[in-house]
């Protein structure tokens, strides 16, 4: 199932995506908490907004072949995140701009208990995210602030894909229609899992939160004008720079 959030008439509310269109549902964090799909309620209409609103968006970082260190987790606002299609200005006084295609994973419900081996039941489902970022900031700024936290930096969605493997999902960057990076989830050094492993070990996630899990192979430098769009398994997200 694909399962989005939408703004309609009567406000924002959870979705699943039906052909071409839009069905209501029930909170799926409910159904999730008590191991079933969400009912549905009805048609709806209404404009797609990113697909989760999380209280905490955990970036990982140091997932790549050439570092020697174990992966490290660091936070990025929550009040970055953007749909789909919504055009993101970037910073003109950071350096270069980068985009970072992700896997991003959903957790469905509270991570007291999630190990490696059992992180899949505690997982909602799977989206894109793009985590731009202005790396040149990094000398002066170790723990990522000022490198990604800039207005619109984490495009994600458009729908969280509950069906998509944990262990083996695909990933691809484009920028302007043409791919610069097609890698995916059994490529990353550490797996998904270990990551969600080691971030619950040390910090509480709940229902919504999100985890980037890093860009070892899927990053690129970007510039205004340009469309970025990020695809995981067939989930589809798309960014205009401005």
């Amino acid at each position: 199932m694909r399962i989005g959030r939408a703004a309609t008439h009567d406000g924002t509310v959870f979705v699943r995506e039906e052909g071409e269109g839009l069905v209501r549902i029930e909170d799926p964090y409910r159904a999730f908490a008590a191991g079933r799909e969400p009912a549905d309620l009805g048609p709806a209409e209404g404009v797609l907004l990113a697909p989760s609103d999380p209280l905490v968006v955990v970036g990982i970082a140091q997932n790549g072949p050439d570092h020697v260190s174990p992966v490290q987790a660091w936070l990025k606002s929550p009040r970055t995140i953007v749909g789909s299609g919504v055009p993101v200005l970037l910073r003109r006084d950071a350096g270069q701009v980068v985009a970072e295609g992700e896997i991003a994973v959903v957790l469905g419900r509270g991570t007291d208990g999630l190990t490696a081996e059992n992180a899949h039941e505690y997982v909602l489902g799977i989206t894109a995210v793009d985590d731009l970022s202005s790396p040149d900031r990094s000398s002066f700024d170790p723990r990522n602030f000022e490198s990604k936290s800039g207005a619109g930096y984490t495009p994600l969605g458009p729908w969280i894909d509950t069906a998509l493997d944990l262990d083996d999902v695909a990933l691809r960057l484009e920028i302007d229609g043409v791919t610069v990076a097609a890698t995916g989830a059994a490529a990353l050094p550490v797996p998904i899992r270990r990551c969600l492993a080691y971030v619950a070990a040390w910090s509480p996630l709940g229902p919504g939160d999100v985890v980037m899990t890093g860009a070892p192979f899927s990053q690129n430098a970007v510039r205004p004008g340009q469309v970025v769009a990020v695809t995981v398994g067939g989930v589809r997200l798309e960014t205009p720079l401005r």
